[in-house]
């Protein structure tokens, strides 16, 4: 199956990106985050909520404020499509103790989130154990028809997979600059969620860790900018 070019993909006027993934119309939003209207299911991935609490218990400073504007960066994502589900796909917290040591303010955000819908936090390396301490269903993996919905993608059968993990990135050059933007990346059979954590980074797809997961003549970076989706095909990247 072949992703289709760019020409032939919709981008409606709310700055997302309709294409297919193993026979499944998504839509890619700009702001990091992936709809499937049949089901409607909101997928989201590596949150990494209370980072900054992390580093600070290991004595490092770091901004204290990324779990309240993740989620309310979240928020504004579930108000506009209004899922019946959401899926975060692992490493929602930065580590185990995260969901433990949840502030109130953030405990109440994410009630908020999860009221009138179902919720599914499925296992990261970073926090493998079931969030006991909040609500919502716990996984390892779950199904959407043909999708798979996983923390890390596997190194085979990769048809219909959706993960997350390695916080995909494209880097491109315009006017002699180097550009580095988080990004879906998909050859049409399986698709790398950006990370959508406040403080979490990138890693190129020009990157070791990515070899050999997609067939590279089909593969497209949906870059994410200010307002819209950008698809950038694998030989338009830079390493």
């Amino acid at each position: 199956m072949n992703i289709a070019s760019p020409l032939s993909l919709n981008t409606n006027p709310q700055g997302a990106l309709q294409t297919e993934l193993f026979g499944v119309e998504v839509v890619c939003d700009y702001r990091g985050i992936l709809f499937i209207p049949s089901s409607k299911i909101l997928i989201v991935s590596d949150l990494h909520l209370e980072k900054g609490a992390a580093f600070a218990r290991r004595g490092m400073l770091h901004p204290p404020y990324d779990t309240s504007q993740t989620l309310l960066r979240l928020k504004l994502c579930i108000d506009d499509y209004q899922p019946e589900t959401v899926v975060s796909l692992g490493d929602s917290f930065h580590d185990q103790a995260g969901s433990e040591f949840l502030p109130e303010l953030s405990r109440d955000m994410i009630k908020l989130l999860q009221a009138g819908r179902n919720w599914v936090w499925i296992s990261g390396n970073h926090d493998p154990k079931p969030h006991t301490s909040i609500e919502g269903d716990c996984a390892d993996e779950i199904w959407c028809g043909p999708l798979r919905l996983c923390h890390e993608p596997a190194t085979d059968d990769a048809d219909g997979e959706i993960s997350g993990h390695l916080h995909p990135a494209a880097v491109i050059t315009r006017r002699n600059k180097s550009v580095r933007r988080a990004c879906f990346a998909t050859d049409g059979k399986r698709l790398i969620m950006p990370s959508f954590g406040t403080t979490t980074g990138g890693l190129s797809l020009k990157h070791k860790a990515f070899k050999g997961l997609f067939e590279t003549k089909n593969l497209y970076a949906h870059v994410l900018g200010k307002e819209q989706i950008y698809p950038i095909s694998w030989s338009k990247m830079r390493g």
